[in-house]
């Protein structure tokens, strides 16, 4: 079994961490990025050497001064579905999604898994490397295929050094990341099975902008921490009520707004912080 290092100031980079100390306080001094200091290009102004088109939010906000010291770095990728991008450990890569949806996973070591956070094209995964960090405990999996850019960790590091707004995006997002983990925990502890898949649902909506979800009772299951039958029975239940329309390895939403009244109080919780980081 891989083992995640034990945290010690010496793993962390001095540079990064004088960096990072006052941009984290200017986090909570300012308040969370709201979408009025959110200036988000659009999709296809800004591509990488090779001249690949970046539809990821925060590539697409970050200043041109910070996004040029990036620019060089950013490696253009396929996202296949199931691709696992790192097991937990050290991770060699960040990753940046245009499209597609991507699963922050816990494995247990009998092997049951459940999923502890999602990312799309809002977000990156490695928020750890913004704090000068090269390991998670988070098996990252990629659930709906897609495509992105991704950064080596150690020129990550470097490029932040030099870059306070793309540090302070990325400390920002890492913020309110843990916000959304920390509510999906209690969502997994205290709501049912119907209200966790409307919430799980309609947060992947948001991240993949369809209404078609390719995803199978099995996967769904994983995702919530458990068994097939029970998300059957719990997808059964928002079929007959004309939520969702299920297929063989595909889920519809044919209702957002009766989804949206299925769901818990953490769906509308979780949507605040998205709205930080300009997911419609």
């Amino acid at each position: 079994m891989l083992r995640v290092p034990q945290i010690s100031w010496v793993s962390v980079s001095h540079s990064v961490m004088r960096g990072f100390i006052p941009a984290l306080e200017r986090v909570f001094e300012s308040g969370f990025m709201t979408r009025r200091d959110l200036q988000i290009g659009q999709s296809g102004e800004r591509r990488n050497l090779a001249g690949k088109s970046v539809s990821n939010i925060i590539l697409l906000s970050t200043s041109d001064s910070d996004y040029s010291l990036l620019r060089p770095h950013l490696e253009y990728v396929d996202l296949p579905n199931h691709l696992v991008l790192h097991e937990a450990g050290k991770m060699e890569f960040a990753y940046f999604p245009n499209r597609g949806f991507i699963s922050l996973v816990v494995v247990m070591k009998d092997g049951r898994t459940a999923e502890a956070g999602m990312v799309g094209k809002e977000g990156f995964t490695g928020t750890t490397a913004a704090v000068g960090l090269n390991w998670s405990t988070l098996q990252a999996v990629v659930q709906i295929t897609g495509d992105g850019f991704r950064v080596e960790i150690g020129a990550l590091e470097d490029t932040l050094e030099s870059a306070p707004h793309l540090r302070l995006m990325l400390c920002r997002y890492a913020v309110i990341h843990g916000l959304h983990v920390a509510q999906t925990a209690a969502c997994n502890r205290l709501h049912n099975v119907e209200q966790r898949l409307a919430r799980w649902l309609l947060m992947t909506q948001d991240r993949v902008d369809s209404g078609s979800l390719p995803i199978t009772h099995d996967f769904l299951a994983t995702m919530l921490g458990t068994d097939r039958p029970t998300v059957s029975l719990a997808a059964g239940a928002l079929q007959r009520k004309e939520i969702i329309e299920y297929t063989r390895g595909a889920v519809k939403i044919v209702n957002r707004k009766k989804l949206e009244d299925s769901a818990c109080e953490c769906y509308g919780v979780i949507r605040q912080y998205d709205g930080e980081f300009g997911l419609k």
